[in-house]
């Protein structure tokens, strides 16, 4: 069974507090000073914007940079893929003319 502890983190000057394992800890403090830099940049000077707005649009922000990173990782996965394919297709070609 899981052993959540409490972890408190800051976010545009407000404290929140979230239970994580204690493995996940260095992740989760990272991830909230990630999410408190890009609410910070997107707020700019405009101290009256709504928090709300602020926190939406950073969050598209973020996973709008998660689907990049992911569609990279499948175009890679896909190079890889037909080089493997390649490679396999001439080692078929050297094996029946070895013969």
């Amino acid at each position: 069974m899981s052993q959540n502890e409490p972890v408190s983190v800051h976010i545009l000057d407000r404290e929140y507090t979230v239970g994580v394992e204690p493995g996940e800890r260095q992740s989760l403090t990272a991830a909230a000073r990630m999410l408190d830099g890009k609410m910070r940049e997107i707020r700019g000077s405009n101290r009256m914007a709504a928090v709300d707005r602020v926190a939406v649009l950073a969050a598209l922000n973020l996973a709008h940079e998660l689907q990049q990173v992911r569609d990279e990782q499948a175009a890679q996965q896909q190079r890889f893929q037909t080089a493997l394919n390649d490679l396999n297709r001439r080692l078929d070609i050297a094996v029946d003319n070895a013969r």
